[in-house]
């Protein structure tokens, strides 16, 4: 009898240690992404899903994960892009999406980062897709131009956000300043509730199409997609992290034509100090096969995220850990 307590108390024991050999080899990274009416949340999921790969998951040769090995990766909701990067440079995130004009801002110390210090420890992952601009308006305003936005009640996203950022360009590419609207600081999900209710008559958002918030917002209200052409896209294009872009007819309801708008790379950052190791095995696992498969299934955007483009359009350097991916690939020499 005491011969089988000891082999049971040896047994629990080896469990034991064995629970905590797990433990010690299991690593969390968490993904700072936007509002969840967004389209950075729905992504940074799809990545942190494919990322992953927690200790006692079936092997990928298998049909289990086939992330990183040992790896708890998590999308987290924020206010954005300034908000992602501050908490990169603060240790508050492992990693997150930013615009790569907020991005390049915050490395080099200019722009809307000018006067503060240089994010210098910023580095990037991967360039992911081209998040359009877009500008909401409701039927009844009669805004058919960021012209008409004068006067009028406009939610520029909240502070932190790229969207607030962008959208301050565009008013300044007008001719507008802030206090020639009415300007609310909401996110795009907050502006469209307001819509509905008739206290808001536009609002700006800058994400991947189909957006949810607003296509939500255009099957229960009459709402235009206001275009961003002509001499005010001209000034914002030449800043080089803008390209033109086209809204698909038919992306929203009763959205009968194409709009014409700008877009701006979402691009996945983290900070230098990060292991190269880590960083190598995750950008190696966001371009595996079985990762293809979910962002092709996941979302609209998931498809525009490609690896030919993973290094285009960054105003930062690569992290060590992703640029010795990219070299392997033959994506850069």
């Amino acid at each position: 009898m005491l011969s089988k307590k000891i082999a049971g108390i040896a047994a629990a024991t080896l469990i034991a240690l064995a629970g905590a050999a797990s433990a010690q080899d299991m690593a969390f990274f968490r993904i700072g992404t936007g509002g969840t009416a967004g389209t950075y949340y729905p992504i940074g999921g799809l990545l942190a899903n494919a990322i992953s790969a927690p200790p006692g998951s079936r092997a990928c040769e298998d049909g289990g994960a086939c992330g990183v090995p040992g790896l708890v990766a998590s999308a987290v909701a924020s206010n954005g892009s300034v908000a992602n990067v501050n908490a990169i440079m603060g240790g508050a995130l492992e990693s997150g999406f930013a615009q790569g004009d907020v991005a390049a801002w915050a490395y080099t110390g200019t722009g809307i980062w000018e006067g503060q210090p240089k994010a210098e420890k910023l580095r990037a992952i991967a360039n992911l897709y081209p998040e359009s601009i877009h500008l909401v308006a409701t039927q009844a305003s009669g805004i058919k131009s960021v012209a008409d936005l004068r006067g009028k009640r406009v939610s520029l996203d909240e502070p932190g956000s790229g969207t607030l950022v962008d959208a301050q360009l565009i008013l300044a590419a007008a001719g507008l300043a802030e206090g020639d609207v009415k300007p609310e600081y909401l996110k795009p999900d907050q502006a469209a509730d307001r819509m509905k209710d008739g206290a808001m008559d536009a609002f700006f958002f800058v994400g991947g199409y189909p957006a949810g918030a607003i296509a939500e917002l255009a099957s229960q209200q009459d709402v235009v997609i206001v275009p961003i052409e002509g001499e005010v896209a001209d000034k914002v294009l030449e800043n080089k992290f803008f390209a033109t872009d086209t809204i698909p007819a038919g992306t929203y309801d009763n959205q009968e034509a194409d709009v014409t708008t700008i877009a701006v790379g979402a691009q996945w950052l983290t900070s230098a100090d990060q292991p190269e190791e880590l960083i190598y095995n995750i950008t190696k696992a966001v371009w595996n096969d079985a990762t293809r498969k979910q962002l092709d299934a996941g979302h609209a955007k998931g498809k525009m995220i490609v690896k030919e483009n993973a290094t285009a359009g960054l105003g930062l350097p690569l992290h060590p850990g992703a640029e010795r991916f990219y070299r392997e690939a033959g994506l850069i020499q």
